[in-house]
């Protein structure tokens, strides 16, 4: 029978790895509404960084399952599931440091693939559909026009014209169509930067949150590990 030190670490083990589940589930909610609130701006973000919220999804149902084993291991008194946990818990915190890391450098690039992601999709406007689709979706949301600026559709409209989504009223009485002088006057790439700087603390902010519970669930599982080996030492 185990003593009551060991059975208090199993307990504790097994409460931290319901947590552990918890943190799994937040990363792949996380992943998800990124994905489904902000998916149409992918033509706007890079391929590369629009994996990321996919990634999360993946990470998250990852750290799920394995809390299988750790809850299993806990309850069961297995040392051979609680190791295994422990080893497969690592990887994923590593993992996640390594993709924060990688967050991070790439967030200060972010504006540039941004540009190039903008002038790319403004040069094929007349020639694509979906373009023409996410920046009439793009200006009307975020009450914006061109990347820096009305002036950004000139080579586009040579006539002078822009965009119907450029502009959010047009007074009849002045012009039958969108122009620069009823156009919003702000870029869409500094707005769609302030969006996702903003919800980049937030998800730097879980990031830490998470990472210290899934630390604190590996260091209670080693313990709970080397209790059992030593309970069956004794035997």
């Amino acid at each position: 029978m185990a003593s009551g030190g060991l059975t208090c670490v199993k307990y504790i083990t097994f409460f931290c790895n319901l947590l552990f589940a918890l943190t799994g589930l937040l990363i792949f909610l996380v992943g998800g509404m990124v994905q489904l609130n902000y998916a149409h701006y992918s033509n706007f973000v890079s391929d590369h960084i629009w994996t990321a919220p996919i990634i999360l999804m993946i990470v998250g149902a990852a750290v799920a399952i394995i809390c299988f084993l750790g809850c299993c291991g806990a309850l069961k008194e297995s040392s051979c599931m609680i190791l295994s946990f422990a080893i497969l818990a690592v990887v994923i915190f590593l993992f996640e440091i390594g993709l924060s890391i990688a967050g991070y450098i790439k967030h200060s690039d972010l504006p540039h693939l941004m540009e190039t992601q903008y002038n790319m999709t403004m040069k094929h406007y007349k020639e694509r559909e979906d373009y023409r689709d996410a920046w009439t979706l793009l200006q009307t949301e975020l009450d914006c026009c061109g990347t820096y600026g009305p002036a950004d559709w000139e080579t586009i409209f040579p006539n002078k014209t822009l965009p119907a989504a450029c502009c959010t009223i047009i007074n009849l009485n002045e012009a039958k169509e969108c122009t620069v002088v009823h156009a919003a006057q702000e870029g869409c790439l500094k707005r769609l930067l302030s969006i996702l700087d903003s919800k980049t603390l937030i998800l730097a902010g879980v990031v830490l949150a998470v990472a210290g519970i899934q630390l604190l669930t590996i260091l209670f599982a080693c313990c709970l590990y080397r209790s059992f080996r030593r309970s069956y030492d004794h035997v």
